[in-house]
Formats: structure tokens, C-alpha cells, sequence
């Protein structure tokens, strides 16, 4: 049994949902807005064509103006000469062609025409035309230009209200009225375009600064990428070599000796790619929460310095002073183990067979100082300080000015090679 209509259901006929925008229903400055824009869009395309259009259609209203007439209803003098009547509305239309190019030239064209037409008594209607370049003027041009176009506009009308009383007053009035008329509309309409250019350009000068924070960004998450999985492969790998070296002098005489190097490799090897798969996990999808594990951290030195230990390299931990009972943000313990990384690295990598080292953690009420020592080293050729030409020392001391810290790295007196980061207190500059 099939279930009847739902009395719930709301038909086709109901019409859009309440505030949306149609065709029949859109607010009339919305679509005054787009009849705009269609016009602008229209008008860069094909300047010249609008130019001929809208010319082409004052050049018809002041010839119909003639044609049938209707000057004569204004006129002061009726029986003026029909070809001047038409010459002169040929004269005050055909120029608007070029009124955005040479406004200020147009209007000087009509001056003297306008001049004839107070003269002759006429008073042709299409003088009025002259307030089209007076808006171009007002729209595009400084305001002196515009007070100095106002003033020639006027000049015809004036002079014939001296020299003519009473017959060119009510036209002076109306040259007034069109000029302020024009110029506040020109100046809305010029100060609403710098408005909305100055917002428009505003969101241009935001949507690059935020390309270019979010290049900033990528660029410091590229760096830190980078300075992880140097110290994170160059120290692992410097373990590896080193117990690779060592189970392969021992496979020969000590073969338990040789399976204890190479399970140090494996579990060296496998804390290898989990630290790589935590920092790489920024670059993919965000895995589950519980795949992932904490930063190193002040805690795991001591599984730091057995790792170097099964790689042959004797290393001693020695701490002064009292941790603060706070402990310290995790990125700065994660500089911290890092720093002693790199430097145990470098020690496997220069320091040579026989060399010891030790790693001093001293805690102060300025701060904390992480000493590595070696004892020994291959001799550097002459003005090389660094044993390591790449990103070790360089990612060292980034780290140390991140939390405002210093550090020293160089050849000792006696021998070796040292390394001293200082951090100062939680909080504070350095």
C-alpha cells in the first residue's frame, strides 16, 4: 500500500525562499547597479562607440529642436535665420564626440556660439549642451579648471544681460543653476569612484600581504623542516655508520658482539623513521592522535647519549645546579636536545676513534648552560673553525636565537672541540 501525498510538503509554486534575490524581486538600485556596470564594461571595450552614440543622439535632439520649431517657443527674436539656427545646434552637438578627450577644448569651441546665439536672439535650447563638457570637466579634471570653466560658460550670458538688459538674465540664471546642478553631481560621482578605486586597491595591498605572509610562512615551516630532519638523519645515520663499523671488526672474533651492533642498528634505524614520520606528518592529512608521540625533550638525553655509547663513542652526562621548578617550555628542551644532537653527531663524525666526550647541563639563576666536550678531533685545514660545512652549526645557533640565547662553537686549546649554548630564563631578553 503506497502512502498518500504528504499535506507537509511545500510545492513548486511556493517561490524562493524568503530574501532571495530574482530577477522579479531584485531591489531597484540592484539592478540600476548591474545596468551600470554593463555600460562600463561596454564602454572600455568600445570607447569610441559610445562616444558616437551618445553624440549621435544630442546631434537628433537638437536637429529636431529646429526642425520642428520648438526654439522658437524661447526665442527672443523668431525670425532669426533658420541656417544659423541649425548651424549653431550643429555646432553646440557634433563636438560632444570629442568632450572626454578635450573637454575643456569642446567648451571652448561653444563659447563663441554660444555668444552668436545671445546675439541673434534665438536662444537655442542646445546651449545647454555646453553643461556636458562642464561635468567632464568637474568629473575628471582639477577644480581650478572647473572654476575657470564655469566662469567661460557664463562670460556669453553675462556679457548679453550688460549689453542686452533684460534679455539675457533668465538665461544667466539657468547657466548658474545647470552649473551647480552638474558640478555636485560630477563631484558625488568622482568622490564615490575614489572611494571605491581606494577600496579596491585596499584589498589588492591585504591579498598581497597575505600572499606574502603566507609565503613567509611556508618559507620559516620549509627551514624548520629542513633543520629537523638534519639533525634527525645526521645524527641516526652517524650512529649507524658507527655501529655498522664496529659489528663488522667484530663479526670475526666476537659474533655476539657483532648481533648486539646490529640490533642497535634496527632500533636505531626504527626511532629514525618514527622522528622523520612525526616531522613529515606536517606535509600529509593529519594522522590520529594516538600515532603520535611528544618532541624529544631534557628527559630522552639519556637515551641519546646510550645510542652514541653503542656507536663507540664514550659520552658522560654531568648536571650542576637545580632544574627550576617549572619546567621548561617543550621548545626549548626540544633546542636543547637538539644542540647536544648535533654536537655528539659531529663528535662521530671528526673526532676519530678513542675520542670521549661529555655533556654538561648547568642550571643558574640566569639561566641554563649546555656544555659538549670531545676529546680529540682530525686537524682542520687553516681558517676552517666549523666541522661541519653544512646546516649543523648554522641549525644550532638558529635554535639558540629563537628562545634569545647565544652559542659558541670552536676548537680548544688542547684539543678537541667544544660547544656552549646559553639560554636565558623563561620570559626575558637576552
Amino acid at each position: 500500500m503506497t502512502d498518500g501525498p504528504r499535506t507537509d510538503s511545500v510545492s513548486d509554486d511556493d517561490g524562493p525562499p524568503p530574501g532571495h534575490l530574482t530577477a522579479g524581486n531584485a531591489p531597484l538600485t540592484l539592478y540600476i547597479q548591474n545596468l551600470l556596470q554593463r555600460l562600463r564594461v561596454l564602454d572600455g571595450r568600445r570607447p569610441m562607440l559610445w562616444d558616437i552614440t551618445v553624440t549621435g543622439f544630442w546631434v537628433v535632439v537638437a536637429v529636431l529642436d529646429y526642425s520642428t520649431g520648438g526654439w522658437r517657443t524661447v526665442a527672443r527674436n523668431v525670425d532669426a535665420p533658420e541656417p544659423l539656427v541649425l548651424l549653431m545646434s550643429l555646432c553646440f552637438s557634433v563636438p560632444l564626440l570629442w568632450r572626454r578627450r578635450r573637454p575643456v577644448t569642446v567648451l571652448v569651441l561653444m563659447v563663441p556660439v554660444s555668444l552668436v546665439n545671445i546675439w541673434a536672439g534665438a536662444v537655442v535650447q542646445a546651449a545647454l549642451l555646453q553643461l556636458i563638457p562642464v561635468y567632464t570637466i568637474a568629473l575628471r579634471l582639477p577644480l581650478r579648471t572647473l572654476a575657470w570653466s564655469g566662469l567661460l560658460m557664463c562670460l556669453p550670458a553675462a556679457a548679453g544681460a550688460i549689453l542686452i538688459p533684460g534679455a539675457s538674465g533668465r538665461q544667466l540664471v539657468s547657466y548658474l543653476w545647470g552649473i551647480a546642478f552638474v558640478t555636485m553631481l560630477a563631484i558625488a560621482v568622482r568622490t564615490r569612484r575614489e572611494y571605491t578605486e581606494a577600496l579596491v586597491e585596499r584589498a589588492h595591498r591585504l591579498e598581497r600581504e597575505r600572499d606574502q605572509q603566507a609565503l613567509l610562512a611556508a618559507a620559516g615551516e620549509r627551514a624548520r623542516i629542513a633543520r629537523e630532519m638534519h639533525d634527525i638523519i645526521g645524527h641516526n645515520l652517524s650512529v649507524i655508520t658507527g655501529l655498522a663499523d664496529g659489528g663488522a671488526y667484530a663479526a670475526a672474533k666476537s659474533p655476539e658482539r657483532a648481533a648486539q651492533a646490529l640490533e642497535a642498528i634496527g632500533t636505531t634505524s626504527r626511532q629514525a623513521l618514527g622522528e622523520l614520520r612525526r616531522v613529515l606528518g606536517v606535509l600529509r592529512e593529519p594522522v590520529p592522535a594516538a600515532e603520535l608521540a611528544p618532541q624529544p625533550s631534557l628527559t630522552d638525553l639519556d637515551a641519546l647519549l646510550t645510542g652514541v655509547q653503542e656507536a663507540g663513542l664514550a659520552v658522560r652526562l654531568t648536571v650542576h645546579g637545580d632544574p627550576p621548578p617549572v619546567p621548561a617550555s617543550p621548545g626549548r628542551q626540544l633546542a636543547v636536545y637538539r644542540v647536544v644532537q648535533e654536537s655528539l653527531t659531529n663528535t662521530l663524525k671528526h673526532a676519530g676513534p678513542g675520542a670521549t666526550a661529555e655533556v654538561t647541563l648547568t642550571y643558574t639563576p640566569t639561566g641554563l648552560e649546555v656544555r659538549t666536550t670531545d676529546s680529540g678531533g682530525a686537524p682542520q685545514p687553516p681558517g676552517n673553525e666549523s666541522p661541519d660545512h653544512g646546516r649543523g652549526i648554522s641549525g644550532m645557533r638558529e635554535r639558540a636565537q629563537l628562545y634569545n640565547g647565544t652559542l659558541e662553537s670552536g676548537r680548544l686549546p688542547a684539543g678537541g672541540w667544544h660547544t656552549r649554548l646559553r639560554l636565558p630564563p623563561e620570559d626575558t631578553s637576552p
